[in-house]
């Protein structure tokens, strides 16, 4: 049974750092491409970054370029997402996702096949 789960969520002020982790379990991690997204009530599941397997190679949503930064360990089996200088227009319920292949990256979360429950992010101004 393949489990994804996120921690690392919280309320914190605009300008502040938050660090994301994500375990995963039930799969062979290495082979899966791993992304963070993140849903605001009434929207859109929107795409945010992701990773290669062997995380050789990032990418980035535009409203996350040079602010975040997505990272994984393998022998750990979990993979990070880095966020620095948060705005209120973070605010979300952040999820982790699995990819049932390693490369290429996919931003559109109808190919992702794992889910983590999300974890609540709330920037305040």
């Amino acid at each position: 049974q393949v489990q994804l789960v996120e921690s690392g969520g919280g309320l914190v002020q605009a300008g502040a750092s938050l660090r994301l982790s994500c375990a995963a379990s039930g799969l062979t991690f290495r082979n899966y491409a791993m992304g963070w997204f993140r849903q605001a009530p009434g929207k859109e599941r929107e795409f945010v970054t992701a990773i290669t397997g062997n995380g050789d190679n990032t990418v980035y949503a535009d409203s996350a370029k040079g602010r975040f930064t997505i990272s994984r360990e393998n022998d750990k089996n979990r993979v990070y997402l880095q966020m620095n200088s948060l705005k209120p227009e973070d605010t979300a319920v952040y999820y982790c996702a699995a990819r049932r292949y390693p490369e290429p990256i996919l931003r559109s979360p109808i190919v992702y096949n794992y889910w983590g429950q999300g974890t609540q992010v709330t920037v305040s101004s």
